[in-house]
């Protein structure tokens, strides 16, 4: 993974490096691949995923967070490979994508219908709370497209009185998904 630079902020907080290198080795991008990032935010998947694939669609429905995004995908010299846009998913997903990500729990399930009616063969979804990790496992399931599920927990180190010490980040659950 590349060391990428979020210098734009989206008023909410991008997934962690260590999350986005287990999410994009688990999309097992190809350099063919057209990959979507719903739910952009700050564009950090889309960034990582970058070097991988030809191109990339980034869907982000608020307008603060598109022109974050924006940003952030100009600073890391990768407008190129990705165009954001602003719209609610699943409008505007587009129909020949390879793989996804879903960084959001926000219609979810238009999502995957919308995966599972196009083919898409490589699905991966972040979520951060309890319910609505277990909803989406239900719906994958439901689909037929669950593969795996992971928790990963990344905390960080700091000194406190001449030791270390860490602060607790929440667990990211990570689905994965095959059409296949």
């Amino acid at each position: 993974m590349t060391q990428i630079t979020l210098p734009h902020d989206a008023r909410a907080g991008p997934t962690k490096p260590e999350v986005r290198a287990i999410t994009i080795q688990k999309l097992q991008l190809q350099p063919d691949d057209h990959f979507v990032d719903v739910g952009t935010c700050t564009g950090a998947i889309s960034i990582e995923a970058a070097p991988y694939v030809a191109r990339i669609t980034a869907i982000e429905r608020k307008p603060e967070r598109v022109t974050a995004a924006q940003k952030n995908i100009a600073a890391n010299d990768q407008t190129d490979t990705v165009t954001v846009e602003e719209t609610e998913a699943p409008d505007g997903l587009p129909k020949d994508a390879d793989a996804l990500f879903l960084g959001g729990s926000r219609n979810f399930e238009s999502v995957l219908d919308h995966a599972v009616e196009t083919n898409v063969d490589r699905l991966v979804m972040n979520v951060s709370r309890v319910e609505p990790a277990g909803d989406a496992i239900e719906a994958f399931r439901e689909r037929e497209l669950l593969s795996a599920v992971r928790q990963v927990q990344i905390n960080n180190g700091y000194e406190l009185a001449g030791a270390t010490s860490f602060n607790a980040n929440n667990p990211v659950y990570i689905i994965i998904g095959r059409s296949d």
